[in-house]
């Protein structure tokens, strides 16, 4: 699991008082980002080649300015022969889960703009990242 914390800024607000539910999306990216960097980094011929193919959001909680800033998770749920499934979560920093989701990420080839499958390389270290979420 690959753990972030992100400062809630002033223009993630919006007419309510509460953090924007668009922003939610950026907070889930950066530490999505980050995981896939850690995990495929030294494998991948590039992180850049991974793309969002789907993203759903269970809203919990509102955040607003005074919570300050928020601990972002994500770890591997499961992988296909060309997709990544990922859970994440938005956490205040009272403990409480404002946000749940799924994302869904896919290998893109550069030359065709289009999906690739998983090479072994990338393949054996996702088993390896869901054997240490196991243990």
């Amino acid at each position: 699991m690959h753990e972030i914390r992100v400062a809630v800024r002033w223009r993630d607000m919006d007419a309510y008082g509460h953090v924007n539910n668009a922003v939610y999306l950026n907070y889930l990216e950066e530490c999505r980002d980050a995981w896939v960097d850690g995990v495929l980094g030294p494998v991948a011929e590039s992180t850049w080649d991974f793309v969002l193919a789907r993203v759903a959001i269970d809203f919990r909680t509102e955040l607003t300015q005074a919570d300050g800033e928020v601990l972002v998770r994500c770890r591997l749920d499961s992988f296909g022969q060309a997709s990544i499934r990922v859970r994440e979560e938005i956490v205040t920093a009272g403990g409480a889960i404002s946000a749940e989701a799924e994302s869904v990420i896919v290998p893109r080839d550069p030359t065709t703009g289009r999906s690739r499958p998983l090479t072994d390389e990338e393949r054996a270290a996702l088993e390896a990242e869901l054997s240490s979420e196991e243990a």
